[in-house]
């Protein structure tokens, strides 16, 4: 018997695959909270699948998203990284992962861990909506929009309230599974 997944990743084998093992699962820890931030940021304008099929290629290109690394990213390093045809090559949003890196640590000084800063915004546990049809769900939420704003003035870039309740969807904060899916009460 076939499991029930989201409609929104049927037909694609890693799309399905990230779908069973990732989206929606609670992250607690930095190092993947910026990895997701980051996919997120690049994935503004574009398809999540986009994103998900250059993920290795973004991996390897900022040195396995190590935050400390791209933080001190140089001109010469950013150029290389616009050159490279494994990832999408705006320069804006390169920038902005060097820029997001350093307000990311800033973030982690403040609160101890960037995991406990963003978890605050939903009272450290996850949201569980009931999604009949993933096209119901919300592109952003009141609290989207707080974390949003916050991040912002904080210095963030390309965390527009819709990327960044896609980063909430996508690390378990809420929980926007199907209620038919497999994964929504596993999640």
């Amino acid at each position: 018997m076939t499991k029930h997944r989201c409609d929104w990743c049927t037909g694609d084998a890693l799309y399905e695959a990230y779908h069973d093992t990732e989206w929606g699962k609670p992250v607690y820890d930095d190092a993947t909270m910026f990895e997701f931030l980051i996919l997120e940021t690049f994935q503004a304008g574009l398809s999540w699948v986009t994103i998900l099929r250059k993920r290795e290629n973004f991996r390897a290109a900022f040195d396995l998203f190590d935050y400390k690394k791209i933080a001190e990213y140089n001109p010469q390093k950013i150029e290389a990284l616009l050159e490279n045809n494994g990832i999408v090559r705006n320069k804006l949003k390169v920038k902005a992962t060097v820029t997001n890196a350093q307000a990311f640590m800033q973030v982690q000084k403040e609160f101890g861990s960037f995991s406990d800063y963003i978890w605050g915004f939903v009272n450290n546990k996850p949201l569980k909506n009931t999604v009949n049809n993933y096209k119901e769900a919300p592109a952003n939420t009141p609290i989207s929009d707080a974390l949003s704003k916050d991040l912002k003035k904080r210095g963030f870039k390309f965390v527009g309230s819709t990327v960044i309740y896609a980063h909430m969807q996508a690390t378990g904060m809420v929980n926007d599974h199907e209620v038919n899916c497999f994964r929504y009460n596993e999640v």
